[in-house]
């Protein structure tokens, strides 16, 4: 299988207070397909969010390699991997990070203005907006919208610059459990329109059925892959 992301035998490791280690992950091997929707299962504290950091290169590994599409990012220099996460990886998180004073076209324009995209941008945040279902409430400041509405406008913008791979960060779970479905049927046409690969933290169940991938963690282990 073709594979966008691999983590080999990632460890992560941090002091406590009384200089003890603790060990958040612990040897975890992990592969991720290219366009599908993969999610990692696991109760607070298992060490998923940990690993999509690790994998997503917002956090060093103790030990262990991550190949992002082919290439060995591990040894890469800060500047590297902010280059990588700006133009090749999107990012939604449970706190939707919108930036407040910016409308709902605007937050779009600036994630591609980030990401350094060549031409006209218009053309494509509308686009976006209309995938998402947003395109009338493009002018709407974040104030002025629901939870859902937000995780929408924060998924086009995380979409937007054509990424290669999206994390998300626990997506659904500041939403009911309607809109946390629509949130992910609305990854799920994303990952097929825009061919992307979408991997997700999530400790809810009712979410299990709709991935094509689950690995479950436990303790910093990944005990379960189905």
């Amino acid at each position: 299988m073709d594979n966008i992301l691999v983590g080999k035998d990632i460890v992560r490791c941090f002091k406590t207070g009384e200089g003890e280690d603790f060990y958040a992950v612990k040897g975890v091997n992990i592969e991720i397909p290219r366009k599908k929707l993969v999610m990692l299962k696991g109760r607070s504290g298992s060490g998923k969010t940990t690993l999509l950091n690790i994998l997503s290169s917002l956090d060093e590994a103790t030990s262990g390699e991550v190949i992002f599409d082919g290439k060995n990012i591990s040894g890469l220099k800060d500047k590297e991997k902010e280059l990588i996460r700006r133009k090749e990886i999107g990012f939604v998180f449970q706190s939707v990070a919108l930036i407040p004073i910016m409308n709902a076209y605007e937050n779009v324009d600036f994630a591609m203005r980030l990401a350094e995209c060549e031409g006209q941008y218009d053309d494509r945040i509308k686009h976006m907006l209309s995938l998402v279902n947003m395109k009338e409430r493009m002018l709407h400041m974040p104030a002025q919208m629901s939870g859902g509405e937000q995780q929408r406008i924060a998924i086009a913008r995380a979409v937007a610059h054509k990424p290669k791979i999206v994390f998300a960060d626990e997506p659904t779970g500041a939403l009911d459990t309607d809109t946390g479905l629509r949130v992910m049927n609305l990854f799920k046409g994303l990952i097929e329109k825009e061919n992307i690969t979408i991997l997700m933290t999530t400790h809810d169940p009712n979410l299990m059925d709709m991935a094509d991938l689950v690995y479950e963690m436990e303790d910093g282990e990944i005990i379960d892959r189905y």
